[in-house]
């Protein structure tokens, strides 16, 4: 049990944007949860070395979602390549993951 869903991780550029997206995915169905917290970052964009300051969206979410999700994020979101990856998750409570399935589905 688990393989069904996974962590999509997502950067946004400030906490409104963050929220912005998060609000949007669980209305949406497309998550059950949302989680954000603050995060420095150091990457190289366009042969230029850079360090933000920027929010982290840890995503819960069934991964038979993961096209339409990709999708609003990419609607929403302000970066030109925004960081949208997936991570599975492996096992997980039950209660939970039953939880996930249940607030991503569509009534």
């Amino acid at each position: 049990m688990g393989t069904d869903y996974a962590v999509v991780l997502v950067t946004a550029s400030s906490r409104l944007e963050a929220e912005k997206i998060a609000q949007a995915l669980v209305e949406k169905k497309l998550a059950a949860c949302v989680s954000l917290m603050p995060i420095h970052s150091i990457y190289t964009w366009k042969s230029e070395l850079c360090q933000e300051d920027e929010w982290q969206l840890m995503i819960k979410t069934d991964l038979r979602q993961f096209e339409q999700l990709e999708t609003k994020i990419k609607q929403l979101h302000s970066y030109e390549v925004p960081e949208i990856i997936a991570l599975p998750i492996i096992k997980g409570s039950g209660d939970y993951l039953n939880w996930i399935s249940e607030q991503t589905q569509k009534h």
